[in-house]
């Protein structure tokens, strides 16, 4: 008996944690779309592409992506008394990828920026390479790398703890801002995908943290920070 009650008391505790099924419908979306890769495309460029100079460094803000994301959904999924921020940010994360899905669905786009060699070998070049032969140079408008930089960094600037912390949210827009250049740098991204990103990142931020939420938990909402 016990046990049962501790079992519901553990998924009343963490009921938040359901959104996480979100992940049953966007990772099957993009294996399909993937899938694609060998079929005609839109080719994505503008002229400014070709005056980007590929930096192989940039892997490593690019790579850290793959942490600073989650790392700020878990942060947020264990602030328990202020549930509200972990859902703004889920708001913020599924809504764009979500259009994400939905625009290369009906429009597939890809970009032919990545070079054919490299005049340098060294350990960056070796991860780039890794990265190109895990993932197509399809389904790239807008960069959801630009898009779940920003989300992430804009849920730190408006947390209540972090966001206070000078060091922790200027670490975070260097991050952002690092990523950002590396999907261009690393010829990952048109310069037309970090744009769009960037645009609707921006109007996601302001609509999520400017839309009051007080009646799903109660509260008042406090000013939104960039």
């Amino acid at each position: 008996m016990k046990e049962d009650v501790s079992m519901k008391a553990f998924f009343q505790k963490y009921s938040h944690g359901l959104v996480l099924l979100y992940g049953f419908i966007y990772m099957p979306w993009f294996i399909w779309l993937e899938s694609r890769a060998n079929l005609p495309y839109h080719v994505i460029h503008v002229r400014p592409d070709d005056w980007i100079p590929f930096l192989e460094g940039f892997i490593v803000p690019y790579l850290l992506w793959f942490l600073y994301v989650p790392a700020v959904f878990i942060y947020l999924f264990f602030q328990l008394k202020n549930k509200r921020e972990f859902y703004q940010y889920c708001i913020f994360l599924f809504t764009g990828m979500t259009l994400f899905l939905i625009i290369s669905t009906i429009y597939p786009n890809g970009h032919l920026l990545r070079p054919a060699s490299f005049t340098r070998h060294n350990i960056f070049t070796f991860a780039v390479q890794a990265l190109y032969r895990t993932d197509t140079a399809t389904n790239i408008f807008p960069s959801l790398h630009v898009y779940n930089s920003i989300a992430a960094h804009i849920a730190i600037a408006n947390n209540e703890k972090l966001g206070k912390n000078i060091w922790i949210r200027g670490g975070s827009f260097l991050l952002m801002a690092s990523i950002i250049l590396a999907t261009m740098f690393l010829k990952q991204h048109s310069m037309l995908d970090v744009i769009a990103g960037t645009f609707l990142g921006v109007i996601m931020g302001q609509l999520v943290y400017h839309t009051d939420f007080a009646f799903v938990h109660g509260g008042k909402r406090k000013p939104a920070r960039a």
